[in-house]
């Protein structure tokens, strides 16, 4: 009890520092990227250093959500690549204790973690972006601070374009002035050139003064109606000595009311969240049933389709029965017989009618699309609250296999596969938030996409990391790949120092010769190339070609004993004889026979089929040759001449 209390200890210990460094780190990014966002809406409005301090801290919190996944993921990669770098792993399990042991406490942690995240989400999420987009709204709508620059046109100022060709800092003065005012509207504008000013600003900083001095006043005169012969196009134009211009200019900053962000999806917890899609829900559904009733109630060829029924003098509507006819009505008929202008204005009727109740219910369409809409973003929100949670486990799960499977630990390797992983994840959440926001999936595919498609991954890594399986052995990659694409190997042996049993030519040639029998045999059977239906109902016999196999690679383990150098050169050149799917695709003949019903893909696997069994008649051929020339080797026959005429003859 008491080394499985030190494990635990051992394992916390390893871990949250490295959890908390990561954190910190992925927090600190995330910020930078907030902050390179919205580095427009803060710069150059006065704010004080307190007012963005709090927004960055809303911010902080609001970010919580994104960083912490990824701080799981790296931390939990690092601890364990490190375990495994410095051999700490292999001692572990060395003595007794398994990976699922040593991931206990860990595994513990995370589940506090992800309980934690979840009332994260709940309670503390929602209030602290209501603050920060409050703070967010009201510095944009903060008027920026009054730094006209020299030979530059400043349009910060509502309603005015001003240019200053130089600037007095000590006199606090402005020279060479032009102004464009187009406050009055862009058809009339005034213009004003002033050889000096100054600018300042009420104590109440609501407004604007504006003192020029030496200067000239141009503007364009609204028109008048031609009244006692002036024309209907004024301009007028003053020059004045010195002369004030007053211009409304709120320069306060005014701090929105949260009750605004609070009514919004991203203030609510699961409680508001359910209570606000049931009540929109019932408002989409009474609207349509509105509509449908509308629809229902129209006439049809002025024909109402209800009428109302007097009972005990209370009225009702009942839908009105349909009459039978003897014959049915031509209807295009009897609007032919109608005089040309009775026809067009039942054209024209019909036509506004139609046209009115289109648009009627293409506006009802707009209002439900838009409640639809806002249904959608708080079923987003509130998956959201159990989607992290879930996630904080998912990414565990797949960096302390990893970690354990690569065994790098630092910052290098791990920093490099946790961004990978995370982009990855980054792109599939993002894309399936999308599609569930803009209604082409339900909400909960798009929610919890990420999660289905990283899941299976977790499964997998912790299942290889637990079995000591080979993920990253490039070798079992390789042999997996060579099984489908036919790549070919070669054969390598060297002389042995120590032999222990020695060749003895009657066996070796015995071991030659039932191996060339059995090559013989094989090619015999399939003499020619297999037919489309043949190769997907037969194909090759698997089992004879591993036994083949197993004959090659028995002649040339015992052959490798010899201390012959021509022998083992000669050895090597028995190919490989390899077990590739092509061969036969499937051993079930129904599943045969779809696939060669299916030209598109049953044409480019029987083509790349029959390549693969050209090439294994050939290494069979080449198996046989081989078996020949050893043969002629151990009996003391064997030529360079004899080598080159076969060559050649072939």
């Amino acid at each position: 009890m008491l080394k499985i209390k030190r494990l635990y200890t051992f394992m916390l210990s390893r871990f949250l520092p490295r959890f908390l460094m990561t954190f910190c780190i992925c927090l600190f990014i995330v910020i930078m990227q907030f902050l390179w966002k919205y580095i427009d809406e803060l710069v150059g409005k006065g704010l004080s250093i307190g007012m963005v301090s709090e927004l960055f801290f809303y911010a902080a919190l609001s970010m919580v959500p994104l960083a912490l996944p990824l701080s799981i993921l790296l931390a939990a990669l690092m601890t364990f690549g490190d375990l495994g770098e410095h051999v700490e792993l292999t001692a572990l399990k060395s003595s007794g204790i398994s990976l699922t042991t040593i991931m206990k406490p860990l595994v513990l942690l995370m589940v506090l973690v992800s309980i934690g995240a979840f009332f994260f989400q709940n309670n503390v999420l929602p209030k602290s972006q209501v603050k920060m987009w409050t703070l967010l709204f009201s510095f944009r709508q903060t008027s920026p601070t009054l730094d006209i620059p020299e030979g530059a046109v400043y349009s910060q100022i509502p309603g005015y374009n001003i240019y200053v060709k130089h600037k007095d800092k000590e006199r606090d003065m402005l020279y060479n002035m032009l102004i464009y005012d187009v406050s009055q509207g862009g058809f009339y504008p005034r213009i004003v050139a002033a050889d000096s000013g100054r600018l300042s600003m009420t104590e109440d900083k609501r407004h604007l003064v504006l003192t020029l001095y030496k200067g000239t006043w141009c503007e364009e005169m609204r028109a008048s109606n031609g009244v006692n012969g002036l024309s209907n196009n004024l301009y007028r134009r003053e020059t004045f000595h010195d002369k004030e211009i007053l211009i409304p200019y709120d320069a306060n900053f005014t701090r929105m009311d949260d009750e605004t962000m609070k009514s919004q999806y991203v203030g609510k917890n699961i409680t508001e969240l359910q209570q606000t899609i049931d009540s929109v829900r019932l408002k989409v559904d009474s609207a349509a049933s509105l509509v449908i009733n509308k629809l229902r109630i129209q006439p049809v060829c002025g024909v109402p389709a209800q009428c109302t029924v007097y009972n005990d003098g209370k009225p009702s509507f009942e839908t009105v029965k349909a009459v039978k006819m003897d014959k049915p009505v031509d209807l295009n008929k009897l609007i032919k017989e109608m005089p040309e202008n009775e026809q067009q204005q039942i054209i024209n009727q019909a036509l506004m009618h139609t046209t009115s109740l289109m648009q009627d219910m293409q506006f009802q369409g707009y209002t439900i699309n838009d409640d639809n809409y806002v249904i959608r973003r708080h079923q987003i929100e509130l998956m959201k609250k159990f989607t992290l949670s879930l996630a904080c486990l998912i990414f565990f799960f797949i960096g302390a296999p990893l970690g354990a499977i690569i065994r790098k630990g630092g910052l290098g390797t791990p920093i490099v596969i946790s961004v990978m992983l995370f982009i990855v994840y980054y792109i599939i959440d993002n894309s399936g938030y999308k599609l569930a926001r803009d209604g082409r999936w339900e909400v909960w595919q798009g929610m919890w996409l990420s999660s289905a498609v990283l899941l299976p991954l977790g499964i997998f890594l912790t299942h290889k990391a637990v079995n000591d399986s080979a993920v990253f052995n490039p070798d079992a990659w390789l042999n997996f790949l060579r099984r489908f694409t036919g790549l070919h190997q070669t054969r390598k042996l060297e002389a042995k120092e120590v032999i222990i049993n020695e060749v003895d030519r009657a066996t070796a040639i015995a071991q030659i010769n039932a191996l060339k029998d059995h090559c013989q045999q094989f090619l015999d059977k399939y003499p020619g190339r297999q037919r489309y239906i043949d190769y997907w109902h037969q194909g090759y016999d698997k089992a004879t070609i591993k036994s083949l196999a197993e004959q090659v690679d028995a002649v040339v383990d015992y052959m490798s004993n010899s201390r012959d150098q021509m022998v083992l050169n000669k050895a090597m050149d028995y190919p490989v004889i390899r077990q590739l799917l092509t061969y036969r695709p499937t051993s079930n003949k129904t599943l045969g026979t779809v696939m060669a019903a299916l030209f598109p893909l049953g044409l480019p696997l029987w083509l790349v089929g029959l390549r693969h069994q050209k090439n294994l008649k050939r290494d069979l051929s080449q198996t046989i040759k081989t078996c020949d020339q050893l043969e002629a080797i151990l009996n003391g026959q064997y030529s360079r001449e004899m080598e080159y005429s076969e060559t050649v003859n072939n």
